[in-house]
């Protein structure tokens, strides 16, 4: 009889404890969207389709573009196209920052340590760390044994932190909106970074990338799918062509107008130009 009291006593506890949890309000956490599962027939069209467009692309304007920018878009692109249909994130927003952020893979930040979108070393990192002046002189960042590392990271990294939660609600074909939001979030301090992004996604043409991705997934509307590179027309008044002798000082100089502004326009990440290259005044 004793027994069978403890054995209503124990269940009674537990009935009420169970009841009191469950009256408790749960935290929720944005968490991304669970990948659509792509058939491997639909991947391959889409990395064929990819290609395609980027081969166009640089057939019409790669000798007017930065050379070692279209070796990066070329490189990477796939990571991002996947990245975006995993993460929902915009292919030409990851690439555009993975351009600003590494100087196209020429930074020294991605040569020695993998890390194309700077993203600096937090409390909850685990992996390893190199010293780099910043904003500060040595601070902590992080360190990937490979290139397709830091991109992975850089997903999750926009994903699992709360303070870039509005993004997510932005369409996935606004990079302007996109480009806003990061700064807004406060990812970088540089007042222009958001017009720095634009400028590398419509020089580049980055968001026929995202156009693909909401083809494949049935997600844009049909008036949206026409590809526009033929599009724009650059007048023959607004670049020059590099000669023996020019410099970009010099050509900035003869035009009146700053360095820096002739590297934001070219997409350049050095002072390095070539004979036979041309340079633009303005876009």
């Amino acid at each position: 009889m004793k027994q069978i009291k403890f054995i209503l006593l124990v269940l009674s506890v537990t009935v009420f404890l169970v009841s009191c949890s469950s009256s408790k309000k749960t935290v929720s956490t944005y968490k991304p969207d669970k990948k659509k599962k792509v058939s491997k027939k639909k991947e391959k069209e889409i990395i064929a389709k990819s290609d395609d467009i980027f081969k166009d692309f640089n057939k019409k304007y790669g000798s007017e573009l930065n050379s070692t920018t279209l070796v990066y878009i070329e490189k990477y692109k796939h990571i991002a196209i996947d990245d975006m249909e995993k993460y929902k994130i915009p292919a030409s927003i990851t690439l555009a920052q993975g351009i600003l952020e590494s100087g196209s893979g020429k930074s020294t930040l991605a040569l020695k340590s993998n890390n194309h979108f700077g993203i600096k070393c937090h409390k909850d990192w685990n992996g390893k760390k190199v010293r780099h002046d910043d904003d500060k002189k040595r601070e902590c960042f992080r360190k990937y044994k490979h290139p397709e590392e830091s991109f992975d990271d850089h997903s999750k990294f926009l994903t699992t932190r709360g303070r870039y939660s509005s993004l997510f609600d932005l369409s996935e074909d606004n990079y302007k909106a996109w480009a806003k939001g990061l700064k807004k979030a406060g990812y970088a301090t540089d007042r222009k970074y958001p017009q720095k992004l634009i400028t590398i996604i419509e020089d580049y043409h980055l968001s026929e990338y995202d156009k693909l991705v909401l083809k494949g997934n049935k997600r844009y509307s049909k008036e949206k799918l026409k590809i526009n590179i033929d599009e724009e027309v650059v007048s023959a008044n607004n670049f020059v062509v590099v000669d023996k002798g020019d410099t970009l000082y010099s050509i900035a100089r003869k035009n009146s107008i700053s360095v820096n502004n002739l590297k934001s326009i070219n997409g350049l990440t050095s002072n390095e130009i070539n004979i036979g290259q041309k340079i633009f005044l303005a876009r």
